[in-house]
This record gives structure tokens, C-alpha cells and sequence, in this order.
């Protein structure tokens, strides 16, 4: 388990280098004269960097290992937090914000890769959940630091320089964990590979194991190592189909709506204090976070495809009432308490489902030799779909209002709850191995 928490502190820098900027904002339109296009163009160039760091994260972790791919991107973490905290000049904050974008888009694939691959069966629903988790505490960190630094001169410097404590204990930690066994067993080391499972498993008794992860590597090593192979394969088209559905419905659905705007829904829904409406969103924050915790206990008992489409149903419900609510035009404390409640149980169910069920099922579905790659592919579509919600979101109010916005997310949960019942599987209980040839025996 200690390993798994240390590994899965990619996903707590993903979390605080995506929400600590909703505070820095505020400091950064004085101390470097920023305008709104400036501003918008400094959220955008870390999105833009998480998008080419996800392209490029699969083909380096295939090519020189998961770990080796994680101490690069914790190093990249500090420099880009120090660089941007220090910047005097527009030009340099702006590249510390790109490197962090960069590194959050490689965290995003490699961590959860990572995770799958070095725990077992029975634990790893749970396992790479953690991703998922540390994902939801590190905005909620980010939220808390924006609070607590918002009365200090020049606080966005702290905000973003406290970025690299977290990222220089991921890289202390991750130089002394093992390889992924799998990614060594394919490169050829089989000796390296026993002594990472027996540090992994905490025994000396790995001979089933290891043997297991051979013959399923020697089994697909005439199957073809490039990516084409899931678009030309029609046995194996339909894991690539879930991934990218799966991407993008985890975005068309809103949530970063929710978790981006929701002071600014809030505020000029009743909640006219500017502190409320921050508090409030942390609130949520930390539904964030507990839901993430109850979908890490049911994840490897109640399965995944379950757990997804409950939330799914979910969050389709709290989204019409959101519909509903601002369709009514509710002002005033209640019509405040309806916005946040129901926006609070969205994200508790999206927390509970499609949040953690798409990290956890890109991680599981693809075979070993292009895993890194698929992972890239449907992490790129994942970012894409986040920069288009986000970048379209207000003028989509502007155009039909929110309650017509929300009502179109809504559709789109409608669609994920369909393409759910039709495409994926259920992978509980079943090795990565096992899970390549149930899709292989299904098509």
C-alpha cells in the first residue's frame, strides 16, 4: 500500500497544478497587469502543455519504462513550480506554467499506468483509484492554499511554489521503487523483473506470477507492437472505442464546469460574498474527495461497469435539476442551497463513477506492448474535450443561458449512460492478461 501512495502522488500534482490557479489568477492581473485574454491564455498554455505531455508520455513509457518516466516528470514538477513562483517577467511565468502543464499531462497517463501494473488482481480497482483520490485532495489542498495565502503580498508565489514539495517527495520516493514488472518482462529482463515482484508482493514466493506474466507477454508478441494495430484489428477496435468514449464523455458531462466556475455560479446565484462562494466550492471540494474514498471501497466488490453506470444515472439527475434551477431563475438563499446542494451530489457522483472507472479501464484495457501509447491517445482526447467544455462553457451561457448549458450536459450523460450499457465490460477480478483475451474472445 506504501508503494501505491507514493506512486500515486502524480495524480496529487495533477490535482493542485489543475485547481491552484483559480486563486493565483486573482493576484496575477495586478502584479503583471494581465487582461482577461492574458489570463485566459495562461490557463490555456498549461492545458494545451497537459495535452502534448499525454502524446508523448506512452511512446517514453514504453520506450524507457514507467519509472523512469515518473522521476522525469516529478523533476519537471519542481522546476516548472520554482520557475513559475520566481518569474519577474510574463515570458518566464508563462513557461513555468507550460513545463507545469507538461508534466501534469505525463502524470495524468503514467501514474495510473503505473499503478495497474504492479499490483495485483484483487486490489487493483482500488489501487490505481488512489490516482483518482490524490487527484480530488490535491484540489482540495489547492482551494485551502488559495484561502490561506489570498491576504499576503505577492501569495500567488507561495500558491505555486508549494507545488514542488509533493513533487520532490515523488521523486525521492519513486528512486527507490521497482520497475514495472510487466514493461521488464517485455523488454527481456526477467531477472530484474522477479527481484520488482518480490519487492512488490513482499515474498520470495513470485515463480506463479512471474511465469503467468511470460507466457501472456510471449502469447501477444506476434500480435504487432504499433499503435495501427487497434484501428486495423477489428478484434481489438473496441478497446480503442471505449477509451476515447470514455475520455471524452468524462468531460462533455461537465464536471470541470462545476469544478472551474462554480464560485462564480454560486456567486451570482445568491451567494453575493465572494468568501461564501470560494468556501462553497471548497465544500465540494471535499465531497470531492470522500466520494473518491467510497469508490475506492466498492470498486473491486461491486465491479466497474456497475459502479459507473449508477453514477452515470446520478449525475444525470443532478444535472436536470440544475437545468431545472436555472431555467426557474431561483435567486436568493434557497434557490443558492438547491445550486450548491445539487451541485455537490454531481460531483459526489461523478466521483463515485466515471471520475476514477475511466483512469482505472484506459489502465486495464489495452495490451502491454502499445499500452503506454493507448493510455496517450485517450488521455490527449481527455485533455482535448476539457480545453473545448471549458473554453466554450461561457459562451454557451451567453448564447442559451444555463439552464439550456447544463441541459445539453445532460444529454451527453444520457449518451455516456448508452454507450456504457453497449461497449464496456466488466474487468473485475480479471488480470490484464486476462482482460486482452476476454476482448479478443468477444469480437
Amino acid at each position: 500500500m506504501l508503494i501505491a501512495v507514493i506512486a500515486g502522488l502524480g495524480g496529487l500534482l495533477f490535482g493542485y497544478g489543475t485547481g491552484v490557479v483559480a486563486g493565483v489568477l486573482l493576484f496575477l492581473a495586478h502584479d503583471f497587469q494581465l487582461n482577461g485574454s492574458m489570463q485566459g491564455l495562461f490557463v490555456a498554455v498549461a492545458l494545451a502543455g497537459a495535452a502534448l505531455g499525454a502524446a508523448i508520455a506512452g511512446i517514453f513509457a514504453d520506450r524507457w519504462g514507467r519509472r523512469r518516466v515518473l522521476l522525469a516528470t516529478a523533476a519537471l514538477f519542481v522546476l516548472g513550480s520554482l520557475l513559475a513562483a520566481l518569474a519577474n517577467t510574463v515570458a518566464i511565468l508563462f513557461l513555468g506554467r507550460a513545463l507545469l502543464g507538461l508534466a501534469i499531462g505525463v502524470a495524468s497517463t503514467v501514474t495510473p499506468l503505473y499503478l495497474a501494473e504492479i499490483t495485483t488482481p484483487a486490489r487493483r480497482g482500488s489501487i490505481v483509484t488512489i490516482n483518482q483520490l490524490y487527484i480530488s485532495i490535491g484540489i482540495f489542498i489547492s482551494y485551502g492554499v488559495d484561502l490561506f495565502f489570498a491576504d499576503f503580498a505577492s501569495g500567488w508565489r507561495w500558491m505555486l511554489g508549494l507545488g514542488a514539495l509533493p513533487a520532490i517527495i515523488l521523486l525521492v520516493g519513486m528512486w527507490v521503487l521497482p520497475e514495472s514488472p510487466r514493461w521488464l518482462i517485455k523488454q527481456g529482463f526477467i531477472a530484474r523483473a522477479e527481484a520488482a515482484l518480490q519487492y512488490l508482493r513482499s515474498t520470495t514466493r513470485v515463480t506463479e506470477e512471474l511465469t503467468s506474466l511470460q507466457q501472456g507477454n510471449a502469447e501477444k508478441s506476434t500480435r504487432g507492437t504499433s499503435l495501427r494495430v487497434l484501428f486495423q484489428n477489428r478484434k481489438l477496435r473496441r478497446m480503442m472505442t471505449i477509451g476515447l468514449g470514455l475520455a471524452a464523455f468524462q468531460q462533455v458531462t461537465g464536471i470541470n464546469v462545476v469544478l472551474y466556475f462554480a464560485p462564480k455560479i454560486f456567486q451570482e446565484t445568491g451567494l453575493s460574498s465572494p468568501f461564501m462562494a470560494i468556501l462553497a466550492t471548497g465544500g465540494i471540494g471535499l465531497v470531492n474527495v470522500l466520494a473518491t474514498v467510497l469508490a475506492m471501497r466498492f470498486l473491486d466488490s461491486l465491479g466497474r461497469r456497475k459502479l459507473l453506470l449508477w453514477g452515470l444515472w446520478g449525475m444525470l439527475f443532478c444535472l436536470l435539476v440544475l437545468s431545472a434551477g436555472f431555467f426557474l431563475h431561483l435567486q436568493g438563499m434557497a434557490g443558492a442551497i438547491l445550486i450548491v446542494l445539487a451541485s455537490a451530489v454531481f460531483v459526489a457522483f461523478f466521483a463515485m463513477s466515471i471520475g476514477p472507472v475511466f483512469w482505472l479501464l484506459i489502465s486495464e484495457i489495452f495490451p502491454l506492448a502499445i499500452r503506454g501509447r493507448g493510455m496517450s491517445l485517450a488521455t490527449v482526447i481527455n485533455w482535448l474535450a476539457n480545453m473545448l467544455v471549458a473554453g466554450v462553457f461561457l459562451d454557451l451561457v451567453a448564447t442559451i443561458g444555463r439552464g439550456g448549458t447544463f441541459l445539453i450536459y445532460a444529454a451527453m450523460t444520457l449518451l455516456a449512460i448508452i454507450f456504457t450499457l453497449k461497449m464496456v465490460p466488466e474487468t473485475k477480478g480479471l488480470s490484464l492478461e486476462q482482460i486482452e483475451q476476454q476482448f479478443i474472445s468477444d469480437n
